[in-house]
């Protein structure tokens, strides 16, 4: 049996994961807050959905995948249930300097079996990742996100960052410092939001 999620066909135990880690979400939030209260009611459109659209901008061939500040796993532990049915090999790499969440993470891990390593310490302390493929959501502005991506990623990866209403002006201002390929791609959650893809990011001269 397939489903259909944000555009993606998923096979049947892909949704059970997918349900299964919503579940877990919903079970941790009210202790650790990993997404906002008033937004659990709409976890799967809010925060699944959204998520999930990411993984169709990921090249296929790609070994490692990098997740930075995870949080409640989104979109990294959601990268890697996709992972399962798409990518089996790949690995994924999730940075977040929260304890809490961190354990979160892991327990989603186990639970989901995933191919999945989890650093608990911040961002800027972790070391170079070389990754193929570097994500983040609700992290930072994207001029914050360039460098941190430009220094994980590999020469010829690609930076996956879903951005919200404000995103041509976050491009505009990362472009001061920054030079790189860009695409854009609309979300299919958000009418004013985008999937930036971002590739061969290079700091400009002073």
């Amino acid at each position: 049996m397939v489903s259909h999620v944000a555009g993606i066909d998923v096979s049947r135990e892909t949704m059970e994961d997918l349900e299964a880690f919503a579940a877990l979400v919903a079970k941790w939030t009210p202790k650790i807050n990993l997404i906002a209260t008033s937004t659990v009611a709409s976890l799967w459109e809010r925060h699944i959905v959204d998520s999930v659209q990411l993984y169709q901008f990921a090249p296929q061939s790609y070994n490692k995948w990098l997740d930075l500040g995870s949080g409640g796993g989104f979109p990294g532990i959601i990268m890697a249930i996709m992972a399962k049915s798409f990518r089996p090999e790949a690995w994924f790499t999730l940075i977040e300097s929260d304890q809490r969440k961190a354990t979160f993470l892991r327990t989603a891990v186990r639970e989901c079996k995933l191919n999945v390593d989890v650093i608990a310490q911040r961002i800027e302390d972790a070391p170079r990742q070389e990754a193929d493929i570097v994500s983040a959501r609700a992290l930072t502005a994207l001029s914050g996100l360039v460098p941190i991506a430009e220094k994980h990623m590999k020469t010829e990866g690609v930076a996956l960052f879903p951005k919200g209403r404000q995103w041509q002006q976050e491009v505009a201002d990362a472009q001061k410092n920054w030079s790189f390929d860009l695409e854009d791609y609309p979300s299919i959650t958000d009418p004013e939001a985008r999937i930036l893809a971002i590739r061969r990011i290079n700091p400009r001269g002073n």
